[in-house]
């Protein structure tokens, strides 16, 4: 049976706006009121989940989706790092930084490998495609689960990670059956 999954990516709050990595901040009023506004635009979906981080559940609900929490969804874990702008980083800990973004193995931060990311989103997504439920499936995911969900459903290479962009409020899509994916990349959600 085939399985349509569309992932949305969480509107913008002061995290993404600050440029650091995320540390469970809810969203603020403005990223909020862009998620209600987009609340029309989304296409219908037998099954929601939700992304387990503040942002995630916050725009399911600003985006009036029943969406149940799916923990294989939760952001990429960057340990130490967590909170942390990039640049400040790159300052501080430059060899750290240069391995993470050039090796999907790396970790040094002390969480999670862009590579165990991979392998847990494409987990949840083959679950999906194997199930007996197949139909429509809504998940409000962060932009590192979006794009390891691509990276994984198109079999590319794990470095092309970082290549890919996801932008807050949009809509990407991944239609499976048999271990086949096709994608549909970043439909931006409009209001109405």
């Amino acid at each position: 049976m085939t399985v349509r999954v569309m992932l949305i990516s969480p509107a913008p709050g002061p995290a993404l706006r600050a440029a650091r990595f995320d540390d469970d901040t809810p969203l603020d009023e403005a990223g909020t009121r862009l998620a209600r506004a987009a609340a029309g635009s989304l296409p219908g979906g037998a099954r929601a989940f939700t992304a387990p981080s503040e942002r995630c559940r916050q725009t399911a609900s600003a985006l009036a989706l029943d969406a149940a929490p799916a923990p294989e969804l939760r952001d990429l874990e960057v340990g130490r790092w967590r909170g942390r702008s990039l640049e400040e980083l790159a300052a501080g800990e430059p060899e750290a930084v240069g391995a993470w973004l050039a090796d999907p193995g790396a970790a040094p931060h002390g969480g999670e490998s862009v590579l165990a990311l991979i392998a847990r989103v494409g987990g949840w997504l083959d679950g999906l495609a194997d199930g007996e439920g197949g139909g429509r499936v809504l998940a409000v995911a962060d932009p590192a689960v979006v794009r390891a969900a691509a990276v994984h459903a198109l079999a590319l290479p794990p470095t092309v990670f970082w290549r890919l962009d996801v932008a807050p409020l949009t809509l990407t899509e991944l239609t499976g059956r048999a271990g086949r994916w096709n994608l549909r990349c970043g439909r931006p959600l409009t209001a109405g």
